[in-house]
């Protein structure tokens, strides 16, 4: 762990859309790309955020195709975004009460080079571990990607993507039960017989409130651990690029009109 540079990480206060983020990082995929070929400089990140109310298509559906267009009619008319993505994955949503991790890490740093399945895998462990060690929430194995409360209930997706060994897109982990409604509006992920679940509902036994910004200390600690690597809050103030650009993204969202708390029809 010492031999490597720290992974910095920066949580977003307000909820952020979906499009914008995704053009940010791009950006960023660009800087790091840069920076690697020149002095090897780049930083690898880990984002955390919300986003206002989106579906999002993964790379599986064509977005053109009648279905994925008709979905996004649909989608669109109940109040929220629907953006087609290159992540893995099918249909799923993201939004307020959600706690959504982007890490934009190069793979190549660690010896050898951390394969694709072993970082998912890594991935999941973080989200497995929290819910067990900040919440006391047991998650049960199951044949698909994410985190499941029960074969039925899923708290936690992935979708990723690697491009020249530097990740984006990443997890997302139902914090509070503001998803919930949105969740029932599609079959999300592809499975049928699958719903919803978050950790405000999974421990409604405890005499406690369940907040997002709870949640960050505990979810970077252990991403570090799991991947072996420091953690540092990234410093905005740094005058670089990708402090710039973050920057820019966050005064956008503070200034952005209000979503709808609940979907509509």
């Amino acid at each position: 762990m010492a031999s490597l540079p720290p992974i910095f990480y920066h949580y977003f206060p307000h909820p952020l859309p979906y499009a914008r983020t995704l053009a940010l990082q791009e950006k960023l995929h660009n800087i790091q790309l840069t920076l690697r070929r020149g002095a090897n400089a780049h930083k690898d990140l880990l984002l955390l955020l919300q986003h206002r109310p989106v579906y999002t298509a993964g790379r599986r559906q064509l977005s053109t195709s009648p279905e994925v267009e008709a979905e996004a009619k649909r989608l669109s008319a109940v109040g929220a975004d629907f953006v087609p993505t290159q992540r893995g994955g099918q249909t799923t949503y993201h939004g307020p009460g959600q706690l959504v991790g982007y890490p934009l890490i190069d793979l190549g740093r660690w010896t050898p080079a951390l394969g694709i399945r072993a970082y998912i895998c890594k991935m999941q462990r973080v989200l497995e571990a929290h819910l067990w060690e900040a919440h006391g929430i047991q998650h049960v194995p199951s044949e698909h990607t994410g985190v499941f409360l029960d074969q039925q209930t899923k708290v936690a997706s992935i979708g990723v993507q690697v491009r020249h060994r530097l990740t984006t897109h990443g997890f997302a982990m139902n914090v509070t039960c503001e998803p919930l409604a949105w969740f029932e509006k599609i079959v999300a992920c592809g499975l049928a017989d699958v719903k919803a679940g978050c950790i405000a509902n999974a421990t409604s036994g405890v005499k406690r409130d369940v907040t997002m910004e709870g949640e960050i200390n505990g979810i970077v600690a252990r991403f570090g651990r799991a991947y072996e690597r420091e953690i540092a809050k990234l410093d905005l103030g740094d005058g670089g690029a990708i402090a710039q650009a973050i920057q820019e993204v966050e005064e956008e969202a503070r200034n952005a009109a209000e979503w709808l708390r609940a979907p509509s029809g």
